[in-house]
Formats: structure tokens, sequence, C-alpha cells
């Protein structure tokens, strides 16, 4: 039993799933930026990348469901040469899409029309803006990154995003360092303030998500000597009132080659659903209506998502 586990026990606490809201889809690993907090190592090196033939495999499991949201992620997600069509077939199910977008994508070769693709299929775009200032996202994200952000979010704001109720346009906060998010509320109101103040942005919601020490995040803190510090810090800041909304519990996570995880870090680490004798669980393997009550598979990453307010791809929990 791992010490999350311990401790979940200490506080009565059962984690297993409930019923499906989400499922989220990995469809890459590359990405135009390395961003020092990425827990996937995503980069413009790397070649992961899902197929048609598997994302039709994924369609064609979704329809025999009513899991209202597909979420989809990378990497840049949008680089995948077949993300547009995974999105016309979603919507085609007339399911919610969300885009996990890193907004200087809009600006890429080949993407010039993309804001516009998410709009007309009003796709949700959940961006990323660790600060509304340039020199923290610049920090994390790479030079020119801010400049390029806040282009793309006017652009998106001129299509209809952050104004229009079915072009949802909401932001992702990440902190730096070794510390946890600010309080998410409070923080939601400081960025709609300076954005709108300084560049006219407008945007629905705001979402703080905790770093996890993990691949690439984790090396940033093994370097600087912080990690026992970051790890530490989670652990103390253990909330048992966030374990009920934690996201494992009503998603499920897909990689680029369709293997199914509890979560978007369990897939970082090879934690994946399996059968015997280890082997991975596809997404076509397993019966839609038959993983309610599955126990999730949890280590100590899993501190992240249960630290202060806690964490999700949705933001806060408590």
């Amino acid at each position: 039993m791992n010490r999350f586990s311990s401790l979940l026990h200490e506080h009565g606490l059962v984690l297993q799933r409930t019923t499906t809201q989400v499922l989220q889809i990995n469809v890459g690993k590359k990405c135009n930026q390395t961003c020092v907090h990425c827990h996937v190592n995503a980069g413009p090196a790397r070649r992961e990348m899902m197929t048609r033939e598997t994302m039709l495999r994924l369609l064609a499991w979704l329809a025999q469901t009513a899991i209202p949201t597909v979420d989809i992620t990378g990497g840049a997600p949008e680089l995948n040469p077949h993300f547009r069509f995974l999105v016309e077939e979603a919507r085609s199910l007339n399911r919610r899409v969300m885009d996990r977008c890193n907004l200087t994508i809009l600006f890429e070769p080949g993407q010039e029309n993309l804001a516009e693709f998410l709009a007309h299929h009003q796709v949700e775009v959940v961006a990323s803006l660790p600060c509304y200032g340039p020199e923290n996202v610049d920090k994390q994200r790479g030079d020119g990154v801010f400049d390029k952000s806040i282009r793309a979010l006017q652009k998106l704001n001129g299509l209809g995003y952050g104004r229009d109720e079915n072009l949802q346009l909401n932001l992702v906060y990440n902190p730096n360092g070794v510390s946890l998010p600010a309080p998410q509320k409070a923080l939601e109101e400081d960025y709609k303030t300076r954005l709108h103040n300084d560049f006219g942005i407008v945007f629905n919601h705001l979402f703080t998500i905790t770093n996890m020490p993990i691949a690439r995040f984790a090396s940033f803190l093994q370097k600087s000597g912080k990690l026992d510090e970051y790890q530490e810090l989670l652990v103390n800041a253990f909330n048992p009132q966030a374990v009920q909304g934690l996201m494992c519990r009503n998603t499920l996570n897909i990689s680029w080659q369709g293997e199914v995880y509890d979560c978007d870090f369990n897939q970082m680490l090879g934690l994946p659903w399996s059968k015997g004798q280890k082997a991975p669980l596809y997404l076509w393997d397993i019966n839609p209506h038959n993983i309610e009550t599955r126990p999730i598979l949890t280590a100590n990453h899993c501190f992240g998502c249960t630290a202060g307010a806690g964490s999700s791809c949705g933001g806060a929990l408590v």
C-alpha cells in the first residue's frame, strides 16, 4: 500500500469510479512548446501520434455510451493530422468537445483557420495562460509566448469566444516553483480585471491546476534540489474533502495508442488498466456499461490532486 492509499485508509475513504462523464483522449505528445511544468514531456521532437484507425475505434466505442464530454489533449492536440476529424466525428455524436489549447498553436503553419474551425464546431477552448503578465508566462512556457497568447485570445474573442454562451473560453493557471495555486475564485477575478483592462480580453472561467512532480517538472525540481520539499508540501496539504471530486472518479483517460488509464498523470507514469500478466487494456476491450465502482490505481503523485483546494482538469475541487 502506497503512502497515498494509506492516508485514504486512515480517513476511512475509498477511491473508486462513478459514472463516466468525460472521455479524455491524448492524441499525441508533439507540441510547438517545451514548458517547464509539462508532465507529458511534450515538445517539437516527439513523434507519438494517434492514428485515424485508433480514433475510429474510440469513436465506435463512444457511440455505445452516453458519455457527454470528449476532452482532447496532447501535446498540442491540434498538431495531430486527424485532430479535426476527431472533433467533427465527436460533435456528430452530439458530444461536448473540449480542446486543451496552448494558444500559440493558432499561429503555427497550417493552423491559420484553426480558431474559425473551433468556433464553427462550438468546441470549448481550455487555454493555458500561467499569468496575466509576460514575465511568468515566458519563463514557464518560452520567450514570446505571452504576446502570442494575448493575440490568440483576442482572435478567439473576435469570433465570439468568452461572449457567446455556446463558445466557452476557459483559462488554466499553473503556479511557478514550489507552491500550490492561489485561491481559484480570487485569482479568476484578478485575471478578468487585468486581461480586460490591459488587453480587452474576456473569458468564462479560470481553472487552477497544481503542478505534478513527474516527468519534466520533476526533473526541474530535482535539478534545483527541491523535489523532496515539493513532495512533502503536497503530502502536508492533503485535503480529504477533495477526494470525492477527483477527476479519476468520472474520467476515462486514453493514450495515443488507445490504452485506458484512470488519469493523464497515470498515463505518463505508465500505470494503465491491465488484464492478465499486466498487459494493458485498450478502450475497445472494456464494457462501457460495466466499469462503475472499479478501484482506481493510485501512487504518491495523487497527493497533487488532493493538496489544498484540490486540483483537476476542471480546476479546484473545494
